[in-house]
């Protein structure tokens, strides 16, 4: 339907004479498609923007009619327009701190597929000058599932790279690293330390001594402390990467998922100085942040882009580092485990239900972290509870990955007002992994199931969880619709969706698990300008293309965030870290990667 869509103020009595330049459109976009996400509206030839907001919407000659002498036409060429995709769950400060680190992703998003490689990588990283003042040799994104020798690089091979700095890389998953000696003694890790509580330290097999990789709490004990040594000037620098990064996949609004009291308030502390380029929610940690779960950081609304917008709570871990807790066993445990190892969880009932009930008595919108089934029994058996408890509410808390989620869950998840994030980049990075070595072929194929959500006419979203993965919608949208993995097999193909629907996930769905539906997600009259432009139109033609659409531009409340140019077309993995950010003036302190590592003692 191409009828005019207007509001009522903006009505014209001038019929085809130009607008007035105080009635008049800032931008006109037209000579394109237009993917509105409005059911009521699916399609249009012209927009009309004023004052950051969307005006007009509808037929090209009447939009027109808003062109007044000061009107910037934008010319779509052909492309097509969508709302500005919403990140529905990442972290966006973290994906600037990636930017620290060595690049060890493997293919398509870098080069490290074994690990000569890996080493290579590191050494390379370590000789550059701007990082020999760190202190450490620090790599990110390393995936054991993907390395050609199909396990962990030990600390006999970190120790190759340095004996005399510490090396500490982490694992794709976020949830698991490993460390050269050097590290491991400065951290205090021996044959004697115990397992912290929800953490593992994995040991060698002719002793107790530390095999160099860290599970879990293990390695957050690490980590958290060797960041907090940051100044707030290299915040700023990481939080502003972070966001750039994001702009550069099509991404208006980001967020960041576990967010600590000192990010929160380098973000909130940016956001009182400067309009900030895309807005920013942020969920601190329920369990060490309940400082900052409060106003002036808690808000419905944003001051120059940010806002604390709830709360995050982490309830187990990965399933492709197998720490995710399930109520089966993993397919081929991990080294070192028994055949009936099933993962852990990252806390008891008691303070799962604790955690959940503090969430509901102060109304604060709850993200839980759930991979595995044992751990979605326990949020919705403490959901259930603090329901009874507090009463029902629309409080759109949310299920985060939920990639082993049963049938029986996702009824659940509805009964309960439980919004279902899924992860289904997992079916391409880790779709092979998780059949021949996770899962099983049986629960493989049933990872973030998208198709039992969407058969009880559920609202869900997808995802990336950067810096897992790179904020790249057009993959996070691709994998949602198609669900190949690297090896080109469809792993679950009841459980795709058609292209609208996955556009609706990083859209209009996201818009509403942010309580923002009635600003962002469609292109409407009265919503914000928050677009993006594609190269092509990914309803039509085959859906295998989606992942070849490149985005073009990036547009905040009508004004351009990003352009692309001709390299960022070439590439769009961005997998050249120098490229991708600027953040060669990052520095760390010295010695507090000592301080860091015995924190824990």
């Amino acid at each position: 339907m191409k009828h005019l869509c207007m509001a009522a103020g903006i009505l014209l009595a001038q019929g085809a004479h130009a607008a007035s330049d105080m009635l008049s459109a800032d931008i006109i976009y037209s000579n394109g498609d237009v993917i509105t996400v409005n059911e009521l509206q699916p399609e249009a030839e012209a927009v009309a923007v004023k004052n950051g907001n969307i005006i007009a919407v509808g037929n090209k000659d009447e939009v027109f009619k808003l062109k007044g002498s000061k009107t910037r036409l934008v010319d779509l060429q052909g492309h097509t327009l969508i709302p500005g995709f919403i990140d529905a769950h990442g972290h966006v400060f973290n994906t600037g701190v990636q930017a620290l680190s060595a690049n060890l992703l493997p293919k398509p998003d870098g080069k490290v597929n074994n690990i000569q490689v890996l080493q290579e990588t590191l050494r390379e990283w370590a000789a550059q000058p701007n990082n020999k003042k760190l202190g450490i040799i620090m790599g990110f994104g390393y995936d054991d599932s993907q390395l050609e020798e199909q396990r962990h690089p030990t600390r006999d091979e970190l120790d190759a790279v340095s004996k005399d700095v510490p090396v500490l890389i982490i694992h794709q998953s976020g949830h698991l690293a490993a460390m050269n000696s050097k590290a491991l003694a400065m951290a205090g890790y021996n044959s004697q330390s115990e397992d912290p509580s929800g953490g593992k330290i994995r040991r060698r097999a002719d002793s107790q001594e530390p095999d160099g990789v860290l599970e879990e709490m293990a390695f957050f004990r690490v980590l958290i402390p060797l960041f907090a040594k940051l100044s707030p000037e290299d915040n700023e620098l990481i939080f502003r990467a972070g966001m750039k990064l994001y702009t550069r996949f099509g991404y208006t609004t980001a967020q960041e998922g576990r967010a600590t009291p000192d990010s929160v308030k380098t973000m909130y502390g940016l956001a009182q100085k400067e309009k900030l380029m895309i807005d920013v929610a942020a969920y601190p940690d329920i369990q060490g942040a309940q400082e900052v779960i409060k106003p002036p950081y808690l808000s419905k609304t944003y001051l120059n882009g940010f806002r604390v917008a709830g709360a995050k709570l982490n309830l187990d871990g990965s399933p492709q580092g197998k720490t995710a807790w399930l109520t089966q066993p993993y397919l081929v445990p991990p080294k070192g485990q028994k055949s009936d190892y099933r993962g852990y969880p990252s806390m008891s009932d008691a303070d799962a239900q604790k955690y959940v009930d503090l969430a509901f008595k102060n109304n604060w919108q709850l993200l839980a972290h759930v991979n595995g089934d044992a751990a979605i029994d326990q949020y919705i058996d403490a959901v259930r509870n603090a329901e009874i408890k507090y009463g029902k509410a629309d409080r759109r808390i949310v299920a985060i990955h939920a990639q082993t989620a049963r049938e029986d869950q996702v009824q659940s998840f509805k009964e309960l007002g439980i919004m279902p994030s899924f992860f289904p980049m997992h079916t391409f990075y880790w779709g092979d992994w998780h059949k021949n070595s996770v899962l099983g072929n049986k629960r493989a194929q049933n990872i973030s199931p998208t198709g039992w959500a969407l058969a009880r006419n559920m609202i869900f979203t997808s995802h990336h969880d950067a810096p897992v993965a790179f904020p790249n919608a057009m993959r996070v949208y691709s994998a949602t619709v198609n669900r190949v993995t690297r090896s080109g097999e469809v792993l679950g193909p009841d459980q795709r969706v058609s292209p609208l629907v996955g556009l609706k996930t990083q859209t209009l769905w996201a818009a509403y698990q942010y309580f923002e539906e009635k600003t962002k997600g469609s292109i409407e009259v009265g919503k914000v300008a928050d677009l993006v432009v594609l190269s092509d139109n990914p309803l039509k033609g085959d859906p295998m293309n989606i992942n070849n659409i490149r985005v073009m531009s990036t547009i905040k409340r009508g004004e351009v965030v990003y352009q692309a140019n001709d390299s960022d077309l070439a590439d769009n993995s961005c997998s050249n870290s120098d490229r991708c950010f600027d953040l060669a003036s990052v520095t760390m302190i010295r010695g507090g990667v000592t301080q860091a590592c015995n924190h824990h003692d």
